[in-house]
């Protein structure tokens, strides 16, 4: 027996089923408001034994001092400190949701690293990050966390946010423990309202949901969290099939399961449980470890242990789940190691995790529209930025802003005001709040843009309109901002919209009258400066949506991944699958995104026209740069299996890559099939790959592509 389990067996033997009960119970601090209620008492509860861990507190100093009183307790039991790091602690990086659109995976990991050092530096030791739920409805605000509507493309990226946040080992101070979120099917609330109930068939939750969590748990996440919402009538925290069946059984989870917010104590509202140790027996039962806020495994599992109601053998199983997280992360040995104030200093917001905020911003944002080339902008001349969001450090941030400083920050304003310098004369008016309508700001915005030779017009979503509890049911843009929108077309001047938002907007009447638009996201705090370096061509646009915008909200929830009916889509024919008053596809497609440049595509070509099970295939695309400069694209490769045991979407992302061109090259790209690409979910959901005809498909978004056939035998 290695020291390890000799150390904390014989820890848990000393323990009495209230010391146990007590590190299975997570409390809130006050130094951030992330839920519906704070924790009473934490000083007493630490010293008393009945904390496990801690969320919302932070700081070396305060969690050096809340882990002293810990050391006081009768077993010294250290505590663990987690947080919502979500795209960034102290340094913020866009919002997950903009950051997917970069397609950079080496970045998206870089910077979960930075993350992991900022926020281990600052006294923490668990982050409650990736969230990995697949999103098919802008509505739900919390697509602002997410990686948008392909499971393929999430998968990947949970697996990067892993192991940027996990490292190679725990105990490195720089490291902290990963949090997989929701678990499970969260982002598929009937109408986008958040916390609403979810019902779905099991074949959409293997095909569509599922991954990304299988993903992220392959990839080793010490911890998952489960979801607020119902699965097969039965709430996730109290759902066994799906935490102790699924996610342990099936999937080989070894690590814990913590709830969130108040989870246990809300299925009383959802009606499975009718007094608080109902809920608390029905969690425990399903399978979770740690009960976050709500204290009903504090107050309610000690008797029923006792009574037989809960086996205390499970309870020590969960208990050991949680002491060998923090033997992992070190804290037996040193449980001070990140709380060190002068190393914080030198982490956070260093040169070199600015520098790669910033990149990370350029590679979010997704140009839109170009029609007129009007972007790049010429530093000369007079500039007018105009809008509620142009000014704005904070809204910048983003939601789950973590530790974010918004001084700190750049706004659209700072980043053009540094980029331009004295070469050209920047003007600025708010035009509008963001939500309210104001006649000075608007008469002020008019009169400052006729002087301007370009206006650059900056709108969108404030900080509090997206995240958590920020589902909206119309996801235009404010009336005050159109009406500002439309005051400054008549100008008849060259317009750049510019938009931030944490979702995917509703932007069909901007697409009419507008040229030129440029989808910013929440870019964090380098955002202002990465702007700039878009709109004056120091960096040329590279990111591709991963969420498509819709025509209207009526399409939603809608996917590029959608399936055939029997009656598909046809023009020309009125008893087909279609609206009588919107197209039925995007208005901005998964994977679009322009640059700079122009690209010509095909031929695509396979290099056999058969390929056998356990074999490959290579289908490449020959792509060129029409441009006079060098120019980057990101190519996708879409498969489709024209004829399978159950219906199959009309085209899945399984492949992408980015490449540089110099003006006027051609080149070849290629990608290799095997039969693991060929894989889906079979009648009883067992994976299985059959022969048949298949088409691949390359191009620049989901919505351009060229076809070629195979057969697989």
């Amino acid at each position: 027996m290695n020291s390890k389990k000799t150390f904390l067996n014989s820890l848990l033997g000393r323990m009495s089923i209230e010391d146990k009960v007590g590190q299975l119970n997570l409390l809130a601090g006050d130094m951030d408001v992330t839920g519906v209620k704070n924790s009473n008492d934490l000083e007493g509860k630490i010293l008393t034994g009945q904390c496990g861990a801690l969320l919302n507190v932070y700081t070396p100093h305060t969690t050096r001092a809340l882990q002293e009183i810990a050391l006081q307790s009768p077993l010294q039991i250290p505590l663990i400190f987690g947080y919502d790091v979500i795209h960034g602690h102290r340094t913020i990086f866009p919002i997950p949701l903009g950051l997917s659109c970069s397609w950079n995976l080496e970045l998206i990991e870089e910077s979960a690293r930075i993350a992991a050092a900022e926020a281990s530096a600052d006294g923490l030791h668990w982050v409650y990050s990736p969230m990995v739920d697949v999103s098919w409805d802008a509505r739900w605000g919390r697509v602002a966390e997410g990686a948008g509507e392909d499971p393929w493309l999430g998968s990947k990226i949970a697996v990067s946010m892993v192991r940027g946040y996990q490292g190679n080992n725990l105990a490195d101070p720089g490291s902290v423990m990963a949090c997989v979120k929701h678990f499970a099917l969260y982002g598929a609330p009937l109408g986008g309202r958040d916390y609403h109930t979810v019902d779905m068939s099991r074949r959409a939750m293997e095909e569509t949901y599922f991954p990304p969590y299988r993903a992220a748990i392959g990839a080793g996440a010490r911890t998952v969290m489960t979801a607020f919402n119902e699965i097969d009538g039965v709430p996730a925290s109290g759902n066994r099939w799906l935490l102790t069946n699924l996610l342990r059984e099936e999937w080989g989870f070894t690590g814990w399961i913590v709830t969130d917010y108040a989870a246990v104590s809300e299925m009383k509202n959802h009606g499975t449980a009718g007094t608080d140790a109902d809920a608390a027996k029905q969690a425990f039962h399903a399978g979770v470890d740690m009960d976050m806020v709500s204290e009903l495994f504090l107050i309610e599992l000690p008797e029923l242990g006792k009574s037989g109601a809960v086996s205390e053998n499970l309870i020590d199983h969960a208990v050991m789940r949680i002491l060998e997280s923090k033997w992992d992360l070190g804290l037996f040995d040193d449980p001070f190691a990140r709380c060190h104030e002068e190393h914080a200093k030198q982490v956070f917001m260093n040169p070199r995790h600015r520098k790669i905020a910033r990149q990370a911003s350029r590679e979010s944002m997704v140009l839109l529209k170009n029609e007129n080339g009007l972007l790049p902008l010429k530093r000369r001349g007079v500039i007018a930025m105009i809008g509620p969001l142009a000014d704005s450090r904070r809204d910048m941030l983003g939601c789950w802003a973590a530790a974010g400083d918004e001084s700190m920050a750049a706004s659209p304003l700072d980043g053009l005001h540094e980029a331009v310098g004295d070469d050209a004369v920047i003007l600025h008016a708010r035009g509008s709040d963001v939500l309210i309508s104001n006649n000075n700001l608007l008469d002020e915005a008019i009169k400052v843009a006729e002087s301007a030779d370009v206006i650059i017009l900056v709108l969108g979503e404030n900080w509090q309109m997206n995240g958590e509890a920020a589902s909206r049911a119309n996801i235009r843009l404010p009336k005050c901002q159109r009406k500002l929108a439309k005051a400054m077309l008549k100008l008849g001047k060259p317009c750049v919209l510019v938009t931030m938002s944490g979702r995917p907007l509703e932007l069909s009447w901007e697409e009419r009258k507008f040229t030129t638009m440029l989808h910013a996201w929440a870019p964090g705090t380098e955002g202002g400066r990465a702007l700039a370096d878009v709109i004056f061509g120091a960096f040329a646009p590279i990111g591709k949506l991963t969420m498509g915008f819709p025509r209207c909200v009526g399409q939603l929830p809608m996917s590029y991944r959608e399936k055939n009916t029997g009656r598909p889509f046809d023009q020309n024919t009125a008893y087909s699958s279609k609206y009588l008053d919107v197209p039925n596809d995007a208005l901005f497609p998964f994977g679009h995104g322009l640059t700079y440049a122009t690209f010509a595509y095909g031929p695509v070509t396979a290099s056999a026209k058969e390929m056998s099970a356990g074999g490959s295939i290579t289908i490449s695309a020959v792509i060129t740069n029409l441009s006079d400069h060098s120019a980057s694209e990101t190519l996708q490769l879409y498969l489709r299996d024209l004829v399978a045991s159950v219906t199959r979407p009309l085209k899945e992302l399984r492949g992408f890559k980015r490449i540089t061109l110099e003006a006027g090259e051609s080149r070849v790209v290629s990608f290799r099939i095997t039969t693991a690409d060929l894989t889906f979910p079979g009648p009883d959901f067992t994976p299985i790959s059959e022969p048949g005809d298949f088409e691949a498909m390359i191009g620049p978004s989901s919505a351009n592509l060229i076809a070629v056939r195979f057969s697989l035998m």
